[in-house]
């Protein structure tokens, strides 16, 4: 039996997270007497560290006032998940191709994400997906996207090849971290950069709705047999 990894970002691809992202943008910007960024601006960047994430979208600050602007973001999240009516939604048929996903022996699930630990894990205790992943990998113990370094550390935590491995995002930086890294890029055309950006980044393949997530994984690795 041959072992396949999947591996899933998580904001704009398992979950749609970009009103509390924006929500928790403007506060941080607000919280430091900054002006706040375009929410197309905010979206754009969607799956960078903080860091990075800061480094572009307020390119003219110091660096020490992007730490600050990195702590008033966690702040932020922070106060919205004690809002009445807070809620980060998983995209229709996350759940059920994970699930699906999870049943089969020769495949194993990995997260790579911009997202923090505390995130990622805030999100999977919430909806009960936990188990599922073999890997979790984060912005907070890696270098941002495109950086392959995500990648290569779940192939390395579960001993995966990387003609048997397939990244699946909703951004440029997903698709060209999986080209970095040497895996298969499948994109999803339901988050946050259009198709365009996907292809040019070096998508495989890009799926419509989670119908079609399966199906393409199986036709991408399906080259390699």
């Amino acid at each position: 039996m041959t072992l396949k990894l999947l591996i899933f970002d998580c904001d704009g691809t398992i979950v749609d997270s970009q009103n509390a992202i924006v929500m928790a943008m403007d506060y941080a910007f607000d919280a430091a007497a900054l002006p706040a960024p375009q929410r197309r601006a905010v979206l754009d960047i969607i799956g960078l560290s903080l860091d990075e994430t800061f480094a572009v979208l307020a390119p003219d600050v110091t660096t020490a006032k992007r730490q600050v602007l990195c702590d008033h973001y966690r702040d932020g999240f922070r106060h919205l998940h004690h809002e009445v009516g807070y809620q980060q939604p998983l995209f229709d048929g996350a759940r059920e191709v994970i699930e699906t996903l999870s049943r089969r022996d020769d495949v194993l699930l990995a997260i790579a994400t911009g997202k923090s630990v505390r995130g990622v894990e805030r999100l999977l205790a919430r909806e009960g997906l936990g188990a599922y992943f073999a890997s979790v990998q984060t912005a907070d113990s890696h270098p941002s996207k495109p950086h392959p370094g995500m990648i290569l550390e779940a192939m390395q935590d579960v001993g995966a090849e990387a003609r048997r491995t397939v990244m699946i995002g909703d951004t440029s930086f997903d698709m060209a971290m999986a080209v970095n890294a040497g895996v298969h890029a499948l994109g999803v055309n339901w988050g946050y950069h259009p198709a365009e950006r996907l292809n040019k980044a070096g998508a495989d393949a890009i799926c419509q709705s989670y119908d079609e997530v399966i199906p393409q994984i199986e036709a991408l690795l399906a080259r390699e047999a």
